[in-house]
């Protein structure tokens, strides 16, 4: 029962805007063992969160079009005001999307800071009129590449490269 909650703990930071593979990664590196006392291998945490991570952002990218032809539908005001304006910003950065592509948005995806990662790039993705083949491209290297990223990080720290003691420090700073 505690490594179903360890895993759904990083499965619902995978799925957090703002957060998701910023937070999931480093929690399951340090804090699964204090807070369910299991221990799970970073080799398993890391396609956890990434897996949770891609399905966050197919899930966005596949439910944004029929909820807003839904509000389409039912509201003139939507239909009439706010729907044109996304179909004028669509065609406007259509040869942006021509230009750069999936790689564009993978990058994008792919820089560990807030404000970007899977949810606002499936957003975004959508507004840009994406297919949804290049999205599902886009989505997945960007998701691996902050996966890489993260990972990386979490490593030096776990294996004492930013410590007190560690060679780095001594080799910056005599």
């Amino acid at each position: 029962m505690d490594y179903f909650l360890a895993i759904a703990t990083l499965v619902v930071f995978s799925f957090l805007p703002l957060l998701e593979l910023r937070a999931s990664i480093p929690i399951g590196f340090f804090a699964l063992e204090a807070m369910f006392g299991v221990h799970i291998d970073w080799w398993w945490v890391v396609p956890i969160c990434v897996v949770a991570n891609v399905a966050q952002g197919i899930a966005v990218f596949e439910i944004l079009l029929p909820i807003l032809e839904f509000f389409r539908k039912r509201w003139g005001w939507f239909r009439e005001r706010l729907w044109p304006h996304v179909e004028k910003r669509q065609q406007k950065l259509k040869p942006v999307v021509d230009r750069y592509g999936e790689w564009g948005l993978a990058i994008f995806i792919g820089i560990p800071l807030p404000g970007t990662g899977a949810l606002t790039g499936a957003v975004g993705a959508f507004l840009l009129a994406f297919e949804r083949r290049r999205f599902y491209v886009a989505n997945l290297a960007g998701v691996l590449m902050a996966a890489v990223a993260v990972t990386a990080v979490c490593l030096l720290i776990q294996n004492g490269v930013v410590a007190e003691d560690s060679w780095v420090r001594r080799l910056f700073l005599g």
